[in-house]
């Protein structure tokens, strides 16, 4: 199964500079452990315990997986995840 998985700038560190990779997986948990196997440290940056990391959003096809079942979320052959971090701050 192939999923393409589109990296972020501040995680490409993790992919050789990669934007976007090919991952596999029925679920969420399972393509992040995939990611992992092949660009160790990735992980941590997305999953905090067996969740998402408070300030990193993942969406699969344009669907935010929070509202869906998060880690949990089923994949299919064919799908399209990004990993986007959440952007905060500003000046008054």
């Amino acid at each position: 199964m192939a999923i393409e998985v589109r990296i972020p700038t501040i995680l490409r560190t993790y992919t050789d500079g990669q934007k976007a990779v090919e991952g596999s997986g029925s679920t969420l948990e399972e393509l992040i452990a995939d990611l992992e196997s092949r660009h160790a440290g990735i992980r941590e940056r997305i999953v905090d315990g067996d969740q998402l990391r408070r300030f990193v959003n993942v969406y699969l096809n344009d669907e935010d997986v929070r509202f869906l079942a998060g880690i949990n979320t089923e994949l299919s052959d064919g799908d399209s995840v990004t990993i986007l971090p959440a952007v905060a701050g500003g000046s008054l």
